[in-house]
């Protein structure tokens, strides 16, 4: 009989919750060394459990990445909130696209999946797009960014420039210059 998935607040049993923790840690350095689209079962080995069980804990290589970049997420976010009221609504606009843009290039082959990661709907992806439309609201109230800009814009933004690092390394160091770009367009002269 399949083991049935339990709902996000249901805690996991001590052997399950150890489960999810070891495949989250072996996902997390095949995914450094192999990229995103690295072989599940080879997660699956590296974790000690089989691949039924990692299916079972997340049913989708999105539901994985969303996962292991939960925590990342978070960090971001509670990082704007700290700091965006400190700053220009099209600077902190600015610093969150940028922040987002370093942990979408965390491992090769995750900014491909972000807009599908960012559907699974974990806390860190439901509270990073929460952010996001807090800032462009901020940015709109205060007149200085264009009204018909979305979230699904920022998403944009930030998987241009993390696939442009991730196809030339060196152009890390011209992060912050597209995305100034991108802004610019985005923003009411």
């Amino acid at each position: 009989m399949a083991e049935r998935i339990p709902a996000p607040d249901t805690p996991l049993r001590a052997d399950a919750a150890r489960n999810r923790e070891r495949i989250l840690d072996a996902a997390e350095a095949v995914f450094i060394e192999r990229g995103a689209d690295a072989s599940l079962d080879e997660v699956a080995k590296r974790a000690g459990v089989g691949i039924g069980t990692l299916y079972r804990r997340f049913p989708t290589r999105e539901d994985l990445l969303a996962a292991m970049c939960d925590e990342r997420l978070l960090a971001v976010v509670r990082q704007s909130e700290e700091c965006s009221n400190t700053r220009s609504p099209m600077e902190a606009i600015r610093d969150y696209v940028h922040a987002l843009v370093v942990h979408t290039t965390h491992f090769r082959g995750l900014a491909a999946s972000l807009g599908a990661v960012l559907q699974t709907g974990t806390a860190g992806c439901q509270a990073s797009q929460v952010e996001g439309e807090r800032l462009l609201a901020r940015a709109r109230q205060a007149g200085v960014l264009r009204e018909d800009v979305a979230i699904s814009d920022l998403v944009c933004i930030i998987i241009a420039v993390a696939l442009a690092i991730e196809q030339d390394p060196d152009s890390a160091q011209r992060a912050d210059r597209r995305i100034d770009l991108f802004l610019g367009g985005i923003g009411r002269p």
